[in-house]
């Protein structure tokens, strides 16, 4: 039997790495296995519907080659915007009292911009130096919360590119304390931009650090932490999530 028989006969029966490798072997087998009829075989048994269309959109090569296998590590695009391009606006209240109110230039919440103070529990110092991405900046002065009070916090955005505001966090309660990293947190959903109808559900989390529980029932807050874990987890995914917001 001819080799071209031969192959013609083999070729059907191969998964598409095995076909994918024999063209590799020499310029007779690429050019057999490039015959649309094989990736054919391969595509109907994977999705036997796109064997149905007499005159399919892409040829089944292209189709087997490009979605057989999902792609879960797809390179981020840059985003569009920097820290550098954004202001935040922080205000915290206690019972309905200012507490603390600033004005932060972005590159100041970037990671690993500062140092923690001593004395922070070795959880806390194990969870900022963490590899999960979170912006973080120190408070000057440290204040102190009394644990009987109701503490609200608003974050605004601001883009220096465009001169547009959104809004990260409004009036936020901080209605949990997670002791074992002496954190006191809070969240807010984001509002996306109308663009992006069918994304939700995204939390903007913020924190205030704490060193240790005063024994007069205060927290000493030394420390600010935001982070949006639900869905981004670099300085280009949170830029890129920022950049999505609903800016007016």
């Amino acid at each position: 039997m001819p080799s071209d028989e031969i192959l013609k006969a083999v070729f059907p029966l191969l998964e598409g790495t095995d076909l994918a490798a024999c063209m590799a072997v020499c310029k007779q087998w690429q050019n057999m296995a490039q015959d649309d009829y094989f990736w054919k075989c391969l595509c109907a048994k994977k999705w036997p519907s796109t064997c149905k269309n007499s005159s399919p959109p892409i040829t089944y090569h292209k189709l087997f080659k490009t979605f057989y296998k999902r792609d879960n590590n797809r390179t981020l695009l840059p985003p569009r915007i920097s820290l550098h391009d954004l202001e935040f606006y922080i205000d915290f209240w206690a019972d309905g009292n200012l507490l603390f109110s600033q004005v932060v230039p972005g590159p100041v919440l970037q990671k690993g911009n500062w140092t923690p103070p001593p004395g922070i529990s070795p959880v806390m110092r194990y969870h900022l130096e963490g590899p999960e991405y979170k912006l973080t900046m120190p408070v000057k002065p440290q204040f102190s919360v009394p644990y009987s009070q109701t503490v609200t916090v608003s974050v605004l955005v601001a883009r220096k590119d465009t001169s547009k505001v959104a809004c990260i966090i409004h009036d936020a309660v901080f209605d949990y304390i997670e002791r074992s990293s002496c954190r006191a947190l809070a969240f807010d959903y984001l509002v996306l931009s109308p663009a992006y109808p069918f994304v939700s559900g995204i939390r903007a989390w913020i924190a205030l650090l704490f060193i240790e529980d005063g024994d007069d029932g205060d927290i000493d807050v030394f420390g600010i932490e935001i982070d949006f874990c639900d869905a981004a987890n670099s300085e280009e995914e949170v830029l890129w999530l920022l950049d999505m917001l609903d800016w007016k």
